[in-house]
């Protein structure tokens, strides 16, 4: 039971060291391009090798598309309703746009991208964050050994998460103290996810438990396509995907230790 709660907690407190380097510390842009890059990389390689790979050895493709693409399809319905919501503040201007210039109006959306992808990134975070712990415990099951590949892969991505959020978050008005609170409850509840995996999860079928690790990746893809990626590419340029490469092959070598 220890055991999954320390996992669990490890992995999850990624985000909040990714957190409070962006609160304390501020970095060049191009930097946290670069970390998100390898984040993003790192998400791609253990969402392919630990998670999809090892679901359709225990079940099948019809599993796995239940988890992937629900998983994939309600982080894009919630990043749609937070999305829409700051385009409309945005279109609430428009009767004002005739004092503006196009360099203004462009500016203030590229604001309003930034602000909504902050929140976007913390739900994607929540939503394969807990999956991804439950994941953690369930390899402990019977005694085994953690999966160190995907710990150390979850680990690494989450603190671009982390880091990312908070800028979007902190520029979107949210207090130092309330965004603490916020990823001191993610940490929370991903401990108690991966002691539930190590217990609710050890007598579920296995196609229960594809489709647990499938939703986890389905999330992850969603949200890193619609909101890491851009944001990495926006401030780190054309050699983020060489990065992101990086990240991929850090995956494919945790994999096979």
């Amino acid at each position: 039971m220890w055991n999954a709660i320390f996992w669990g907690t490890l992995a999850a407190s990624a985000t909040m060291l990714g957190s409070i380097l962006a609160l304390k510390i501020s970095m060049p842009k191009r930097v946290i391009g670069y970390i998100m890059a390898l984040g993003t990389g790192a998400l791609i390689g253990a969402t392919t090798y630990e998670l999809l790979e090892d679901s359709l050895e225990i079940s099948g493709f019809k599993e796995v598309a239940i988890g992937f693409l629900g998983g994939a399809l309600l982080f894009t319905i919630l990043d749609y309703l937070i999305s829409h919501k700051g385009g409309g503040h945005e279109r609430k201007g428009s009767d004002r746009a005739d004092n503006h210039t196009v360099s203004d109006h462009t500016q203030s959306s590229s604001e309003n991208v930034g602000k909504t992808s902050g929140m976007g990134i913390f739900i994607g975070t929540v939503m394969d964050t807990l999956p991804e712990s439950a994941m953690i415990g369930l390899s402990l099951v019977g005694g085994g050994s953690v999966s160190l590949a995907l710990v150390v892969s979850v680990f690494i991505s989450n603190i671009p998460e982390g880091l990312s959020s908070t800028v979007g978050l902190r520029e979107s008005g949210f207090s130092k103290k309330k965004i603490i609170v916020m990823w001191g409850f993610v940490v929370f509840f991903s401990a108690l996810s991966s002691l539930a995996g190590a217990t609710l999860l050890e007598k579920a079928s296995d196609s229960i438990k594809a489709i647990v690790s499938c939703f986890a990746a389905g999330a992850i893809i969603a949200m890193i396509a619609s909101t890491m990626m851009p944001e990495a590419y926006k401030e780190g340029g054309p050699t983020v995907g060489f990065v992101t490469s990086i990240g991929v092959f850090i995956a494919l070598w945790l994999h096979h230790l």
